[in-house]
């Protein structure tokens, strides 16, 4: 056999090249992911020691990262916090959390938590409960200077407990929370955008009005505000007043049965922790509303300010107390829907009236309805 016989040897680089390549991407790639896996640990434990220093302490029974190849996630079984630096220390704590990040987009973070969540003073019993089906949240920014927050519920439940009793206070199939940051900054007077959105839900121990199913959709915006650091509700209320601080109602939905209400407005609080301020409501099916705030029964007590009242009639002509009692709710009634303004409400009659709060008392139109207990002590 001459040379010219022998087959040129066939090169292989061609196809060992591209499997060389993948093989460098990916050896790179899981670099960039361990340095980022680390980074996002030591960001965690510098933000840990920073909270700490400000009173606030946050653990977990079990921490681990994962989330390989895209995503960075950090898992934290048993996970606490205490809030120490305050005039009354609370503890939280949550049966397991999840929070993940994309490599190529760290700025929103993504959570899930396993309830349920357990809120109380430290070494006692939890003074509030809450459960769910399934929750998420989503965070845009940084934990130093968040800008967005969602939170979803399905299957909310949130149960009060006082002297070994737990009540329900609020039950809902779907519940969202949203939240921008539309002004200061969240150290220096954060003024915050609030949507709120609640599906069938249930507030038996808040009012007769709720403790039928409703649905309420609203949208305001939380003026008065020193900081994000948190603190127990009463200590941020009096801060609110304190630094002349108000909610401004965009715009309120709300939905029970025949009922439908929207209305707008802006509420702030008194010194001694009462609701003031008004909402222009427009209200279809103003009956089944008014008779939910027991118009009715409220002028037929003896015993409360109408009533005693009523009373004084009855030295004019025995008997003529008792029957202005039995007509005063109707009276009432038909009152406030001819002082109201008539209107359409999507497409059904409605009265337009406002929805008074002075220092806590509740006005619809010209009829006190009730009366907030104070919100905080002074």
């Amino acid at each position: 056999m001459t040379d010219s016989h022998v087959l040129p040897r066939r090169r292989r680089w061609p196809l060992v090249l591209p499997l060389a390549i993948v093989i460098a991407l990916a050896v790179a790639w899981s670099a960039v992911w361990y340095f980022a896996a680390r980074r996002a640990e030591s960001e965690i434990a510098a933000w840990r020691e920073r909270e700490a220093q400000a009173g606030r302490l946050y653990t977990c029974g079990s921490e681990s990262v994962g989330g390989y190849p895209f995503r960075i996630e950090v898992r934290c079984t048993s996970a606490g916090a205490e809030l120490t630096q305050v005039a009354h220390p609370l503890q939280f704590r949550l049966a397991d959390m999840l929070v993940a990040a994309q490599i190529y987009d760290p700025s929103l973070l993504i959570g899930e938590f396993q309830g349920p969540l357990t809120v109380g003073e430290p070494g006692q019993p939890p003074a509030v409960i809450a459960s769910w089906k399934l929750a998420q949240a989503s965070v845009r920014g940084t934990p130093a200077a968040p800008e967005r927050l969602s939170v979803v519920l399905d299957a909310p439940r949130f149960d009060r407990i006082a002297a070994a009793t737990q009540q329900t206070f609020l039950t809902a199939a779907r519940s969202e929370l949203h939240g921008r940051l539309s002004g200061g900054t969240v150290q220096d007077n954060p003024v915050v955008d609030i949507a709120l959105k609640l599906e069938d839900a249930v507030a038996p121990s808040l009012h007769a009005l709720t403790a039928e199913t409703f649905d309420l959709d609203g949208a305001v915006t939380l003026r008065g505000m020193k900081d994000f650091a948190p603190k127990p509700w009463p200590e941020r209320l009096r801060e609110l007043q304190a630094n002349g601080g108000r909610l401004e109602i965009t715009n309120i939905r709300a939905a029970q049965g025949e009922m439908l209400a929207t209305g707008s407005g802006t509420l702030s609080l008194t010194a001694a922790g009462g609701l003031d301020g008004e909402l222009q409501l427009t209200v279809a099916g103003v009956d089944k509303l008014l008779a939910a705030l027991q118009i009715e029964k409220a002028v037929q007590e003896p015993g409360g300010r109408l009533g005693a009242a009523l009373g004084m009639l009855d030295r004019v002509s025995p008997g003529l107390a008792n029957f202005a009692r039995q007509n005063a709710g109707t009276a009432i009634s038909a009152g406030v829907r001819m002082l109201g303004q008539p209107t359409k409400l999507e497409g059904r009659d409605a009265v337009a009236l406002p929805l008074r709060f002075s220092d806590g008392a509740v006005s619809l139109g010209p009829v006190m309805v009730g009366r907030v207990p104070p919100l905080f002590q002074p």
